[in-house]
């Protein structure tokens, strides 16, 4: 399986660990509506999240699963690009 200067297998069109450590990063996550009248799943998104009260914020790492999750709720957030994550932890 070869890989492209991008990062991402040429075999299947597969993401790589390299492409997705480019993206790298924190994401700000609001909540900015409530969730009273959402759907059960819509709920339990935001609680993972760890979003329980309005505009309460948390600082997550940019990985699929959580944009995923945000992109779910995405009528109930403001999402915002926190800064780069530091390597070192």
């Amino acid at each position: 399986m070869s890989r492209s200067a991008s990062g991402v297998s040429t075999a299947r069109g597969r993401r790589t660990k390299e492409s997705r450590s480019a993206e790298g990063g924190l994401l700000k996550v609001t909540l900015r509506r409530s969730l009273i009248g959402h759907p059960k799943d819509q709920k339990e998104t935001a609680r993972a999240l760890g979003l329980t009260k309005m505009n309460s914020t948390v600082v997550r790492a940019d990985t699929p699963a959580v944009r995923g999750m945000v992109t779910k709720i995405i009528h109930l957030v403001r999402v915002e690009n926190a800064g780069a994550m530091d390597e070192g932890q």
